[in-house]
């Protein structure tokens, strides 16, 4: 992958991100708030990790209003069958000089280029597609009003910058992480010398959601690229992307959405939110399990990054627990959340974790001993892209 493309992807997923960003609000001082987020990840980003098919990701954050006696201590105590290890400390990082929010910018040579910009599910693209952007409008901060108009009301975990005291796991103290096989069900409790002891049990349907598991990927014969997937019970709504580049240089950007104001979601949604964006039509419905990538979008960038994410339900806790009609001043003593979601991340038509494992046939090819014979140059692009994408 070229350094030019680097630089235009970063240009373009930095609009589409600032396009959509939200406003972050304080939390509440009096409160303690504690956030366990669990993703369960399939494709190339459980490949990459070396463990198979999916790979469980889990990230804690506790936030308090109240100031620590001395250095601030806290852990998660977690379910045997999480298999992560008996406690794992929640640490504070070390605080920063906050600096002030800047519009990308990139020093040297104005960038060329252009991004393509196509949406909704079909044999073809619609009528008006693809919408042209000029990456030279995008580097001077000139937003395309599509997406301007996408107004993603995103989540604000607790965080150092906006509590007194904080603590997050994974963190440099813990080496251990969550296996495949970890599972969240059972009793938790947080404690700590910042918070108040934070007590909450998990049923079976409080767990990491299933990984996404595609059934068909391959390219039809007029080209475009049927999607199929088992279905998620839990899941509340989908979105579907890929990037690419074409032959030209030109970015190739695709999503699933109805809409064209659609912006890259792949981070957390409330429950709400989803639920509004499925009525909107900017997400496919929690029971999706087919979307076909047109046929212009597959030609114009054959060898694509294709992710997908299946939005799942929360979990939420407080002591005292919430009244039923709870005024707008009520506030407890703590309140724990649990969201969910599923990815999936691979190259668009290509089974690409089979590929770089030995294929489905019994797994020839471990892992392991892939990078010592050549690689492919579908393999090299993906790769590339993962590394791009952060997986």
């Amino acid at each position: 992958m070229s350094q030019k493309f680097k630089i235009l992807t970063g240009i373009a997923l930095a609009a589409v991100a600032a396009a959509g960003a939200q406003a972050q609000q304080a939390s509440g001082g009096g409160t303690a708030t504690y956030w366990m987020s669990a993703e369960t990840a399939s494709g190339m980003t459980a490949v990459n990790q070396g463990r198979g098919g999916q790979a469980h990701s889990l990230t804690l954050q506790l936030g308090t209003g109240r100031r620590a006696p001395g250095e601030p201590e806290a852990e998660h105590i977690p379910p045997e069958n999480l298999k992560a290890g008996p406690s794992l400390p929640l640490v504070s990082p070390l605080k920063a000089a906050a600096a002030a929010p800047t519009p990308y910018s990139y020093s040297g040579e104005k960038p060329k280029g252009r991004m393509l910009f196509f949406w909704g599910c079909g044999e073809h693209a619609r009528p008006g597609q693809p919408v042209v952007v000029d990456f030279a409008s995008l580097s001077s901060g000139k937003v395309p009003p599509a997406f301007a108009q996408a107004a993603l009301k995103y989540m604000t975990p607790p965080s150092a910058a906006n509590n007194t005291s904080y603590g997050e796991w994974p963190n440099n103290k813990s080496k251990t992480r969550v296996p495949a096989s970890g599972s969240l069900v059972g009793d938790h409790v947080v404690r700590g010398n910042y918070t108040p002891e934070i007590k909450f049990s998990l049923t079976p349907g409080q767990d990491f959601l299933p990984p996404v598991a595609l059934t068909a990927r391959s390219a039809a014969a007029s080209g475009s690229v049927p999607l199929v997937w088992r279905p998620i019970a839990p899941a509340k709504g989908w979105f579907l992307s890929t990037m690419g580049a074409g032959a030209n240089g030109d970015m190739i950007m695709w999503t699933s959405s109805e809409r064209q104001a659609a912006a890259m979601m792949m981070d957390y949604l409330s429950p709400d939110e989803v639920a509004r964006l499925v009525t909107q039509k900017v997400l496919l419905p929690g029971g999706a399990d087919r979307c076909t990538v047109p046929q212009e979008v597959a030609k114009a960038a054959p060898q694509s990054m294709l992710s997908m994410i299946a939005f799942g339900p929360e979990a939420n806790f407080s002591f005292p627990a919430r009244p039923a009609k709870a005024a707008a001043s009520w506030k407890p003593e703590w309140a724990a959340k649990l969201r969910t979601k599923s990815t999936y991340a691979g190259m668009l038509g290509m089974d690409l974790a089979s590929m770089m494992s030995g294929g489905d046939d019994g797994g020839r090819e471990s892992v392991e001993e892939a990078p010592r014979r050549k690689a492919t140059k579908a393999e090299k692009i993906g790769r590339g892209l993962g590394r791009l994408l952060g997986n």
